[in-house]
């Protein structure tokens, strides 16, 4: 069972940035793809980003290219997303997810951080 624990949610204003955070424990680290879904008021949950078990493969939804950027540290069993120049639409609850290697679709779900953008 892979439990995971996200942080570094807030409140900031438009154009700011934020890095959330997503402590994994309970698997070895290094065979997990990890991911960061949001989900928005009214709204169906959404892929946001993903990243390889290696790294090296980063994978980003549209509407956050250029602007949102996925890392992993395999010495810290942490991945995080370094938000930059926040909009409003970026609010959301934002969810770290994770899955095994060779799985299609994510098992594990962090408990969500809030994220709001002011205008």
């Amino acid at each position: 069972q892979v439990q995971l624990v996200e942080s570094g949610g807030g409140l900031v204003q438009a154009g700011g940035s934020l890095r959330l955070s997503c402590a994994a424990s309970g698997r070895t680290f290094s065979v997990l793809v990890m991911g960061w879904f949001r989900q928005a008021p009214g709204k169906e949950r959404e892929f946001v980003a993903g990243i390889s078990t290696s790294g090296l493969s980063k994978t980003y939804a549209d509407s956050v290219k250029g602007r949102f950027t996925v890392s992993r540290d395999g010495d810290k069993n942490t991945v995080y997303l370094q938000m930059n120049s926040l909009k409003p639409e970026d609010t959301a609850v934002y969810y770290c997810a994770a899955r095994d290697r060779q799985e299609t679709t994510y098992d594990y779900w962090g408990q969500g951080t809030q994220v709001t953008v002011s205008s």
